[in-house]
């Protein structure tokens, strides 16, 4: 099953299932994770800093593009309510932007 690691959340090395977005596997191991629309795309609170792996990740959504485009999105970032991991290993991090003060991080 694809894997998805975030390293600077403790113990957050969780299987993705098939067609499951970053976002719903990290809600589904329990991690507490921003997303102020509700994961329908349309900010860019739930954005992840990916370090390895990026090109298991299925293709950018129309929403990413268009938040890429506006440089809202770095091209090393993705939103976690759109990208899906259909096979192999990401490794990626919380920005500073977007970690939740109650939260502790590594």
């Amino acid at each position: 099953m694809p894997l998805l690691t975030i390293e600077n959340l403790p113990g957050a090395a969780i299987e993705v299932a098939p067609g499951a977005t970053l976002l719903a596997a990290l809600q589904a191991a329990g991690h507490d994770w921003m997303h102020a629309c509700g994961a329908k795309g349309r900010c860019t609170t739930c954005r992840v800093q990916v370090l390895a792996g990026a090109g298991h990740l299925g293709p950018l959504t129309a929403a990413e593009e268009r938040y890429r485009e506006a440089g809202r999105l770095l091209p090393t970032e993705r939103l976690t309510c759109q990208a899906r991991l259909p096979a192999g290993e990401v490794t990626g991090r919380v920005p500073e932007a977007t970690k939740l003060p109650h939260m502790q991080y590594c």
